[in-house]
């Protein structure tokens, strides 16, 4: 419990970033990689995907731990150290323009017969991220609010679907949070429908993909109670107060904590809530130049 940080909440912190990945991703993955086809898990097909780093870096230890052959897309202005990693866990890195990255996958699929992880729209990875929403009822029975940030969408759908099929907790509301810049879900349910959002961007860049899925708009709109905003400046201010506290979060990993601690989320005061700090991968140089800029 993280006491007296937001002052009037009773605050508990899901510390995903303490996985041996650094972050949820490996929950979604490794559930995936369970349930690919068997030349997959014989080394006779080739897993493809398209990451800016969390969630290649998962797949890349899961491909090590089973001894799988891997390819990694990432946009071709990540972070050297992100590359690096995945490279070190022995897939294959190619950096393409951001735009061209689901096309050069699609063609990786089709001439080459690799077989696609989606790296948010996938009913097995939500279903993997599920087990985060019933550890967190194991945890802290009953919350009054569970936050959880929003990219594409996968995370919070497997949380959201997770804490109200259980019934376990039936009052508990689910709250996603977006960056102001990068509302993708928000605009796909004010609009009735999945939309892309190609001027997406963020400096939480793991919370700005271009679209959200129609498998996770679907899970979003059933069952996350609302969809909050916050600014790329409150991001990094977070990630500085984080940092005093002893924690290392990633900008993306401190969007529900931002909403509860900017107040963008009505009638959290004197209540229990749950926010989930997705990861801890930031570079020693990215933590230094956000925590001095808010010094």
């Amino acid at each position: 419990m993280a006491d007296g940080l937001i002052p009037g909440v009773r605050l508990y912190a899901k510390l995903e970033g303490m996985q041996n990945v650094g972050s949820f991703k490996i929950r979604g993955v490794a559930n995936m990689v369970d349930k690919a086809p068997a030349e997959v898990l014989s080394g006779n097909r080739t897993l493809i995907s398209m990451s800016a780093g969390n969630f290649g870096r998962a797949m890349a230890y899961i491909c090590q731990q089973k001894n799988l052959k891997g390819k990694i897309l990432m946009p071709s202005t990540v972070p050297k150290s992100r590359i690096e990693i995945i490279k070190g866990c022995g897939c294959d890195v190619e950096l393409q323009p951001s735009a061209n990255l689901q096309p050069a996958v699609d063609n990786y699929v089709k001439e080459q017969n690799m077989v696609y992880l989606h790296p948010f729209d996938d009913l097995n990875l939500i279903a993997g991220y599920g087990s985060m929403g019933m550890e967190i009822l194991e945890d802290c029975p009953s919350p009054d609010f569970v936050v959880v940030c929003c990219g594409g969408g996968g995370l919070v759908s497997g949380v959201s679907a997770a804490i109200k099929q259980s019934g376990l907790s039936p009052a508990t509301k689910v709250i996603a949070v977006e960056p102001v810049t990068a509302n993708t879900m928000y605009l796909s349910l004010k609009e009735g429908h999945a939309v892309h959002n190609g001027a997406a961007k963020s400096i939480a860049a793991g919370l700005a993909p271009p679209f959200v899925g129609e498998n996770t708009y679907a899970h979003v709109k059933k069952y996350v109670d609302d969809v909050v905003l916050v600014t790329d400046e409150e991001i990094k201010e977070s990630v500085s107060i984080l940092y005093k506290c002893g924690l290392v979060v990633e900008p993306s990993g401190t969007a529900a904590f931002t909403a509860v601690r900017c107040g963008k989320i009505a009638g959290v005061k004197g209540k229990t809530v749950v926010v989930v700090l997705t990861g801890s991968n930031v570079s020693p140089e990215e933590l230094t130049q956000l925590v001095n800029y808010t010094s």
